[in-house]
Parts: C-alpha cells; structure tokens; sequence
C-alpha cells in the first residue's frame, strides 16, 4: 500500500482529536499508566461568557498547564492567579508531583514564578527576538493525598 505525505494546515478538530487520541493510547499502553484526565477551570462574566481559561491535563505524576489566557478587559482583577491556585490545588488532589508550563517572556512568567513555580529553561528566539520559557512546580510530598 502506497503512503503519501501531504499538507493538510486545515485539519477538522475531530480528525486531530481522533489522531490524538491513539497516540494517547499509544503512550498509556507503553508506560501501563492510564491515568491520564483533562484539568482545566473557566472564569465567566454574569452573562456567562468565557473570560479566563485554565486548562491541561494530569498523567502519570505529572500535569501540564497548556493553556493559561484572562480576557484583556479583565486584567489586573487576581483571575488568572485564582484559575492558577485551581489548577494547582486540582493536580495535587489527583497526585501529581510536577506541573509544568510554558511561557513566553512576553506573557506572564513572572505569575508562575510568584506562585512557586521555578524556571528550568529558557530558549532563546522563540519566537524571534523573545524567549520560551518552562518552568516547573514541584508539589510537595505532605501535601498530595
């Protein structure tokens, strides 16, 4: 059977969450760990609009945070680090050991950092002229379940 590679930029949301999905399945069946769950806390306004997101997931100790965004216009109100605190307070409940994240120098490492999370990289031109910048949070022992 031939195999073709082809750009396709414009995937549907179900086709890579279906593509997703087996690679997720791939990996629990690799490490026998199959633990993994999303994590993620919504802020909303009074008409229930979305204002702020924290979102990612836990799996095998570990959690992600892939997705961290506060509406502009609502800025400067303490949501990002109440969503923060969440997911935080969520991933130790589930046993998670580390929560990693990444951000832009532009964006908000400076809330992580403050929340107790230490920076372990930062790669330089990502995107050019700023930097990428992981940073990981290690929950204590005493304080998981």
């Amino acid at each position: 059977m031939p195999s073709r590679i082809e750009a396709e930029h414009d995937l549907s949301p179900t086709e890579l969450g279906a593509l997703e999905d087996q690679l997720h399945s791939e990996n629990r069946r690799l490490t026998g760990r199959g633990d993994d769950k999303g994590l993620a806390f919504v802020v909303r306004d009074d008409a229930g609009r979305a204002i702020g997101i924290a979102a990612g997931h836990s799996w095998a100790g570990t959690s992600e945070l892939k997705l961290m965004w506060v509406d502009e216009a609502y800025r400067g109100r303490g949501h990002a680090r109440q969503l923060l605190d969440a997911f935080v307070a969520e991933a130790a409940g589930r046993g998670v050991r580390w929560i990693w994240v990444s951000t832009h120098d532009f964006q908000a490492p400076r809330l992580y950092e403050k929340a107790g999370f230490e920076r372990v990289a930062e790669l330089a031109d990502w995107p050019e002229g700023h930097s990428n910048i992981i940073l990981r949070k290690t929950i204590a022992a005493d304080a998981l379940p």
